[in-house]
């Protein structure tokens, strides 16, 4: 009888569950991804880069979500089964609460370890992907540096600024082609034209537009004047000149992130803080320390709190129709979980300023876990069910 309990539990747990990530991840995640159109329209990546850098960050969304998905899973199955009395039939058929509070708890470890997986092996994995993604492709969208009356400096060591840009339907097709764009300057730092070279250039033309592979900008009457190692100036007129942007990347890809780094990278960190090793976001400063410590506690320490929210959801089960206050006691239950998980979000930020702080980090769910449990027994102990 009891498994059969006990699947029936999972069945309405997961759909439930299932449902509410499902939901919330496709809210959050076309959020983030409008927020990542920025990589085309300001940065020039293709919409196959922005598409597949998107689809990479889903598992950070999940991560942020499990916990709180949980919740609200696990208020609505013990709701649902109240709702329709069957808790009501199994407690007077001779179940025991606490046999249910275990079968909670068995679930919360299930989903603990879910998170882990994730947090620990599956998130850095996919977000160094997406950071090399950007890292390794290419300008492609060269129209989006060239914005009329603005500075673009999405490029690293090259700012460009157009003073007119010009619509198609301004123009006869053999002056439109030359007259695309009016008044270009473009400051080169040294080493990102290839036709300037390794010193810095400053180019000045009439007037430009673009070739049909939208790869080359072709400039017409004006002049480059470059800056010589010995500190003088060199100009340079021209009638017409090719600047080629092919394999040029943006500059909006930096360094992986500590969130991007994998564990094994971390534990190392920690392990070795005192040595020189070569591992990005790894330095022996007190600051870069704290951020390895905090980002390492994110990951090991923030999921020990879903088992935590499971057993005062389980509070629940003692709250009867007849009692006062029963109304509210799902509201009760909800929000004091949510802001278990708030404060959880809350203290990892300070968890990295010493061990101590870690410690207490790691203390807070391990010595809740026997208080709520034994509260649970002690709520159940007179309801004489067994």
């Amino acid at each position: 009888m009891k498994k059969t309990i006990y699947k029936y539990f999972f069945y309405l747990f997961i759909n439930y569950f299932s449902v509410v990530l499902f939901a919330l991840a496709v809210i959050v995640w076309t959020i983030q991804s409008v927020n990542f159109l920025d990589l085309v329209v300001e940065d020039g990546h293709a919409f196959s880069i922005y598409f597949l850098y998107s689809l990479l960050t889903l598992s950070k969304v999940l991560t942020k979500l499990i916990p709180f998905c949980f919740l609200i899973a696990i208020i609505l199955t013990i709701l649902k089964l109240e709702k329709d009395n069957e808790l009501i039939a199994l407690w007077t058929s001779g179940l025991n609460k606490m046999y249910i509070v275990n079968f909670i708890f068995q679930i919360s470890i299930l989903i603990m370890i879910l998170q882990l997986i994730l947090t620990v092996f599956i998130n850095p994995s996919l977000l160094n992907s997406s950071r090399t993604l950007l890292k390794n492709s290419e300008l492609q969208f060269i129209p989006t540096l060239l914005k009329e009356k603005q500075f673009s400096d999405a490029i690293e060591g090259l700012t460009i600024f157009v003073g007119k840009k010009n619509k198609d339907s301004e123009f006869k097709d053999s002056e439109f082609k030359e007259k695309q764009y009016e008044n270009i300057f473009i400051r080169d730092d040294g080493k990102v034209l290839s036709q300037v070279g390794n010193t810095s250039s400053t180019i000045f033309a009439k007037y430009g537009h673009l070739s049909n592979n939208k790869e080359n900008l072709i400039l017409y009457h004006g002049n480059i004047q470059k800056l010589k190692s010995d500190g003088t100036v060199s100009i340079v007129k021209f009638e017409k000149t090719i600047f080629n942007f092919l394999g040029i990347s943006t500059k909006s890809v930096s360094e992986p992130k500590i969130q991007e780094t994998s564990t094994l990278d971390i534990l190392n960190c920690i392990k070795n803080k005192d040595k020189k090793i070569d591992i990005h976001n790894c330095h022996a400063n007190k600051k870069s320390q704290m951020n390895v410590k905090i980002e390492f506690n994110n990951r090991f320490g923030k999921p020990m709190y879903i088992p935590l929210i499971s057993l005062v959801c389980c509070f629940l089960l003692a709250s009867r129709k007849d009692k006062r206050g029963y109304i509210y006691n799902k509201y009760i239950y909800f929000f004091s979980s949510f802001i278990i998980l708030i404060l959880a979000e809350i203290i990892v930020r300070y968890s990295g300023i010493s061990w101590t702080h870690t410690a207490i980090y790691y203390l807070l769910p391990l010595g809740a876990f026997p208080l709520f449990y034994f509260a649970l027994l002690r709520s159940f102990k007179y309801e004489n069910l067994s």
